[in-house]
């Protein structure tokens, strides 16, 4: 076992400012486990709610309030998108100014499907985004196993990479078959698994929902519908385009790519390193994990990463922004990287701040007054946003 010590801080920080802390991420993530984690270091009385054993599930379905007011000290809701009814209960108990509890709740599907926390709890409740493990979490020299394998616990620490691509193919057949329809999406597992493999094809590349519908036979609605219940349930990230306001004609659609790379290997039928190398699909495959990385790493929220790209070639990975700064960040596998024509196109016509190069070598060291080439291996000490 991990233990993710810089997320238990932060929880146990938002805890001190909110009555409500809310974790949110995929299925299998480790949130239970973190949970565990936040209890033993939390200095009250922590009790357990898993709403998915039926007990638990029917007796807050019950009398949430009644079962929840008599409990003392951090109360934790485990799968809470079981039970979306539970948030104007907590609402009224996150109010009480005697109350002395807080609440940990656990979700595997995005704020946007459960509207209700912002409906109910709006001013209350703080999300803690949880990812697979991050290269700053996992012991060094194992960068390459998790870029294979995924950030997954019970893949990264299978016993063999065989192993973690049993798991990782067990995880996708349960996800569509149940997990999905649990969270109100009931599907075709055998188009949603022809879908999804498509989406793998498209890691790294701007969304054509005419061309998924085609090979499909579904409209772009439908198609569209398919994608936002993929980024929902937090599998697939939508990374929108930076629109600036140039002569230039941008792309205005969203690129796709798969949170965990882990399974995106498995829907590709990628098991080895040797495969992953000599795969059409290793360099965005590489680009993706170096995003989350990055989106990890800083605490990035969605809304602060976009791409930018020309509809003349010109492009950037990520555009950060941070307050009024724009960080341009190009993703290389390569170990060494130069200042492109797309770079400097992207210095002037953005008004960048910087850019940082992200690379496979060892080393880091600057290119130009405003361009670094910072390695992969060395994120955590030497990517500066």
């Amino acid at each position: 076992m991990i233990e993710r010590k810089r997320h238990i801080q932060e929880i146990l920080d938002s805890l001190k400012d909110f009555p409500v802390v809310a974790v949110i991420g995929p299925r299998q993530v480790g949130k239970t486990t973190l949970a565990h984690q936040v209890a033993r270091v939390y200095s009250e009385h922590t009790r357990h709610f898993d709403l998915e054993r039926g007990a638990d599930l029917n007796r807050l379905a019950e009398d949430p309030e009644f079962v929840l007011s008599e409990q003392q000290g951090l109360i934790v809701l485990d799968e809470v998108q079981r039970l979306p009814d539970i948030y104007t209960t907590l609402r009224v108990l996150a109010d009480r100014r005697s109350g002395p509890n807080k609440f940990l709740v656990l979700g595997s599907a995005s704020p946007t499907l459960l509207h209700q926390t912002s409906e109910s709890l709006a001013g209350r409740i703080r999300y803690h985004n949880l990812s697979g493990f991050g290269q700053y979490e996992i012991q060094p020299g194992l960068q390459d196993s998790l870029w294979l394998r995924g950030g997954f616990p019970r893949s990264f620490l299978a016993r063999s990479d065989s192993q973690a691509f049993i798991w990782l193919e067990e995880f996708a057949h349960t996800f569509l078959t149940r997990d999905l329809p649990a969270l109100g999406f009931t599907l075709s597992p055998t188009l949603l698994r022809r879908f999804w493999t498509m989406l793998a094809h498209l890691q790294g590349q701007v969304w054509n929902a005419s061309e998924i519908g085609r090979s499909l036979g579904l409209s772009d609605v439908t198609v569209r519908r398919y994608l936002d219940m993929m980024s929902d349930a937090l599998v697939i990230r939508l990374v929108q385009p930076w629109y600036a306001n140039i002569k230039k004609r941008q792309v205005k659609s969203p690129r796709i790519y798969f949170r965990d790379v882990g399974l995106l290997h498995a829907l590709l039928g990628i098991s080895s390193m040797e495969e992953l190398l000599s795969h059409p699909k290793a360099g965005a495959s590489w680009e993706g994990f170096v995003m989350e990385q990055v989106t990890d790493l800083f605490r990035l929220k969605d809304h602060q990463v976009f791409f930018w790209r020309t509809h003349t070639g010109a492009e950037i990975d990520m555009v950060v922004q941070r307050g009024t700064e724009l960080i341009g960040i190009e993703i290389k596998r390569t170990s060494s990287p130069s200042v492109t024509k797309s770079i400097r196109s992207a210095l002037v016509d953005l008004e960048l701040t910087a850019v940082r190069i992200i690379h496979a070598g060892k080393e880091s060291y600057p290119l130009t007054e405003k361009v670094r080439a910072v390695s992969a291996h060395n994120l955590e000490t030497e990517l500066h946003l």
